[in-house]
């Protein structure tokens, strides 16, 4: 069985970044940024009231702080910075989830401090601290310094699919600051093939293995709305879609 998680609450002031209102009715967890990517005060309690009002459930989607770059720049961190920052955004996100009488039900690094965690033991550790914080399940990577910091340490964790992003032949996803569109049927294909042999296709057309707890779709995607509902029809009608 799987879940479909997204990004959202990536905005700032006036400036807004996709849609997530629309998207809310073809996932199940709504990973909300936190401040240091993405995202303000208001624009976190507005995300949280629309997803508790769409009935998914909700994660803390804590980033590097690197506005500019909209946290997709890998940067050097410790240990305790990674812990301290992820702690601190997942913290700030918990408010408004109480004031809306909701629990906090994951937590989701962003962009390259997802990126990071994968390839270095430090910062898989650092977030792994966050989350025995909080008591909360990660959603993380298969094979790679998330997965076995994590299986180590205990701590839940679901290992995520992307339909929107590129893979390398190393079978790791390419973080890149802009995310093109793509055709809603070959969503389908890509998620078919993932659910049923357990690969995806490399820029270089090489087949890499994945595995698939969660879809991650990502609302800066140009038609990340049609892209949500492929996804979402998809594990529908094979009966893989689940909310828990």
């Amino acid at each position: 069985m799987v879940t479909i998680n997204c990004d959202m609450g990536e905005a700032y002031g006036i400036y807004r970044f996709g849609d997530d209102q629309a998207c809310m009715p073809f996932v199940t967890h709504a990973n909300i940024a936190c401040g240091f990517h993405a995202s303000d005060p208001v624009v976190m309690a507005r995300t949280v009231r629309l997803a508790k009002a769409a009935r998914i459930r909700i994660g803390a989607h804590p980033g590097l702080p690197d506005r500019e770059g909209f946290g997709r720049r890998p940067m050097r961190m410790t240990r305790e910075e990674v812990a301290a920052m992820t702690i601190y955004q997942t913290g700030a996100l918990m408010g408004f989830l109480r004031a809306e009488g909701v629990e906090l039900a994951h937590i989701k690094p962003h962009g390259s401090l997802f990126g990071m965690a994968q390839n270095e033991e430090h910062v898989a550790e650092g977030i792994a601290d966050a989350a025995e914080v909080f008591g909360v399940p990660v959603i993380a990577y298969s094979d790679c310094q998330m997965s076995e910091v994590f299986t180590r340490r205990g701590i839940p964790f679901s290992c995520e699919f992307y339909v929107d992003i590129d893979y390398g032949d190393d079978g790791r996803q390419i973080i890149s600051r802009e995310h093109p569109p793509i055709a809603a049927d070959m969503v389908a294909e890509k998620v078919r093939r993932a659910l049923d042999l357990g690969v995806t296709r490399s820029v270089s057309g090489k087949d890499v293995k994945v595995v698939v707890d969660s879809i991650c779709v990502h609302s800066d995607t140009p038609n990340a709305i049609e892209v949500a509902r492929a996804v979402h029809d998809t594990l529908q009608a094979v009966g893989r879609l689940t909310r828990d």
